[in-house]
């Protein structure tokens, strides 16, 4: 039976909370203090929700009935009024805008949690904020996704497009954990259909090796990078640890390069030992830094370093004879190569800033400085073995790396 207003005045306070119905959904909630509140009850997505309605007498029995029928409204056409309500409550609804909630996602996310975030900024300010930022978050459907992820795919960069689509599934996925929306239009955007991701096993063999650096050497890539991707290759570092080296931690005549802590992608300082070929790779690019402070500074500023990304891109526009590269491959391979020569496994792994996991984290804490020496010269006159045959075009670097030595 419907409630009264003379009925719910003459309630009397409970020993213990109750709830009445009104009906359709609507209950008073009286507390043994005597308190009194409206509740609406409904079910969405086969769950039980409620929303409160406030207080009795502020809220009459007539305002509580019409606003539980606003609300039942909302229920009907598919919308969550709790949701809505907590959502509101943080400033963002699913009327927000993309752009609204991709500032948010970024903030409360992404800065706090990723080590190096301009790669998501990137893709929010590139990619995701032109096309859907003026569209409500609640709006966005799997063909919007699809869109701009397959705009990326059909320019040429599948694992860009790979990556667009993680960003965008992760933000909604965190409007779902706000309960701004209710589904993930990028979780429905199949990645089998972007394309075909490069293999993360990829290891070349010598051949391939020498084909690589006889490519990047006769082609018209920037002198920098040429040199670049031989450093690395022949220290096994990463490739952000030597976008944001600077010279000050760079000792050419103790073979030393110090990863600083906040270059470092375990959070902790490393030691790079200098082989003599990688230190003559390093007089050069010192060279054509001018005076930069940095070791690869950009084109545009000697302040700054190129972007993460041009690299990337110029190793991409090789014409290479063997499948694909990426530059993460040449890590992969010097250890493995290293591996089948017979390295220490542990020796290995501290030469590539590895993170020691587990028992080996607590019993093993040696640098084992003289080991990485050692091995790191080896693995250059290695690559040397390979590389100095007449057929390989690499005579440039020869003269430069006498030169630097003349100098």
């Amino acid at each position: 039976m419907p409630l009264t207003e003379a009925e719910i005045k003459a309630l009397l306070a409970p020993s213990q909370r109750k709830q009445l119905s009104d009906g359709s959904g609507l209950y008073l909630d009286v507390l043994p203090s005597g308190k009194k509140s409206w509740i609406f009850r409904y079910r969405c997505n086969g769950e039980q929700q409620r929303v409160t309605l406030g207080r009795y007498p502020v809220v009459t029995l007539k305002a509580a009935r019409k606003r539980r029928d606003e609300l039942a409204g909302q229920v009907a056409a598919g919308k969550d009024p709790a949701r809505m309500k907590r959502a509101a409550r943080k400033g963002l609804s699913e009327q927000s805008t993309v752009e609204e909630f991709a500032e948010k996602y970024y903030a409360e996310q992404v800065v706090p949690h990723w080590k190096n975030p301009v790669h998501i900024r990137r893709y929010l300010d590139n990619h995701v904020i032109p096309a859907l930022g003026r569209k409500h978050l609640g709006a966005v459907n799997a063909l919007d996704i699809q869109e701009i992820v397959y705009r990326k795919r059909d320019h040429g960069h599948v694992p860009a497009a790979m990556q667009l689509r993680g960003v965008l599934k992760r933000m909604f996925e965190y409007a779902i954990e706000l309960q701004l929306v209710s589904s993930n239009p990028a979780a429905m955007v199949a990645t089998r259909f972007i394309g075909k991701v490069r293999s993360r096993s990829r290891v070349l063999s010598p051949k391939e090796l020498k084909t690589f650096l006889r490519t990047i050497y006769s082609g018209n890539m920037r002198r920098q990078f040429k040199l670049a991707l031989h450093l690395l290759l022949l220290t096994l570092t990463r490739k952000s640890e030597l976008l944001l080296a600077r010279w000050k931690d760079v000792d050419l005549k103790a073979g030393e390069w110090v990863v600083p802590i906040e270059n470092a992608k375990t959070g902790k300082p490393h030691i790079v030992y200098l082989s003599s070929q990688a230190m003559r790779v390093l007089r050069e690019l010192k060279s054509l830094a001018g005076k930069s402070e940095l070791v690869l500074p950009g084109r545009s500023s000697t302040r700054k370093p190129f972007a993460s990304n041009a690299m990337n891109k110029a190793v991409e526009g090789l014409s290479l004879s063997i499948e694909p590269v990426t530059i993460h491959d040449l890590r992969r391979t010097g250890a493995t190569m290293l591996t089948e020569h017979g390295f220490n496994r542990d020796v290995i792994e501290k030469a590539l800033s590895h993170e020691a996991r587990g028992i080996r984290a607590v019993y093993i804490i040696a640098e084992f400085s003289e080991q990485r020496k050692q091995m790191l010269q080896w693995w250059a006159d290695y690559i040397d073995s390979i590389c100095t045959e007449k057929e390989v075009l690499n005579e440039e670097y020869d003269q430069a790396a006498r030169g630097s030595n003349s100098a």
